[in-house]
């Protein structure tokens, strides 16, 4: 893994030995967020907006990247930003809630979800069972390459407390590990996760050979592209490709109205 990635790994380690040291207040201070709101389907939103023949758009508050910093968001911006992709046609918000090289915090995560009715993804580096009880959200992301062995377990573990895995994979290696797994929604990173380096040929190497995998099992996974996606260009791209939604940060964040480009994004093959 490229040195950013350890590093944001480390930190997170950091965070999480925090919440092993205050385990007892902190379970207590979350059972009502854990408890409040039904999980909301994603999978079905997908199927409705491809039927309109619009792009299902995951579009995501983000503050910041480790290489740029975009706006700072606080609770009550991630709230109206939020509802405004959520005008915009988007399917599912994702929230950052990685704080030392995202700037994202879960007091976003929480308030955005309060403020839609749509699904919402966390997006962070979960690697431990602890940061599950930290808020609700409707999906979780789990990243492969981050949790090797124990990623199964985490799946289970995942849809135990009611959430929509979405397990992020970079490789032939990580999506084999993936495909092992009880997750319906497979997120096809076209990061590579050693250079850090973009590339679209990400989805259109791996997305085919999830379709082969559903055919000869008779299963259907939902494939989410993620990173990179900039353009009308992009987006046709990977939905040719086989994506059935697209995870968009940057594109949508950096624009002064995040309402009009996510519509843009949204209705582009209309």
């Amino acid at each position: 893994m490229h040195r950013v990635i350890e590093d944001i790994l480390k930190a997170t380690e950091i965070r999480v030995a925090a919440l092993e040291i205050n385990a007892p207040d902190f379970a207590i201070s979350n059972i009502s967020q854990n408890t409040i709101q039904k999980k909301r389907d994603i999978i079905s939103a997908i199927e409705l907006v491809k039927q309109e023949g619009k792009v299902p758009i995951i579009a995501e508050v983000k503050p910041a990247s480790p290489s740029a910093t975009f706006r700072e968001i606080k609770p009550d911006d991630a709230a109206i930003i939020a509802k405004e992709m959520e005008r915009g046609g988007a399917i599912a918000i994702s929230v950052l809630t990685e704080p030392d090289f995202f700037n994202g915090s879960i007091e976003n995560l929480i308030s955005a979800r309060n403020f839609v009715s749509i699904p919402v993804l966390r997006k962070d580096f979960i690697i431990n069972e602890r940061q599950m009880d930290e808020a609700k959200s409707d999906l979780i992301l789990l990243i492969a390459g981050a949790l090797g062995e124990r990623l199964e377990s985490f799946v289970l573990l995942a849809k135990s407390k009611g959430f929509e895995p979405l397990v992020e994979v970079h490789n032939e290696d990580e999506l084999n590990n993936a495909l092992n797994t009880d997750a319906q929604i497979i997120g096809i990173n076209n990061r590579d996760l050693g250079t850090l380096e973009v590339n679209l040929q990400t989805t259109e190497r791996l997305a085919p050979l999830i379709r082969d995998f559903d055919k000869n099992n008779g299963i259907r996974h939902m494939i989410i592209s993620e990173s990179g996606v900039y353009s009308m260009d992009d987006i046709k791209r990977v939905i040719f490709a086989g994506a059935d939604a697209i995870l968009i940060g940057t594109a949508i964040i950096k624009n002064s109205d995040v309402y009009i480009k996510t519509k843009e994004m949204v209705d582009c093959l209309l």
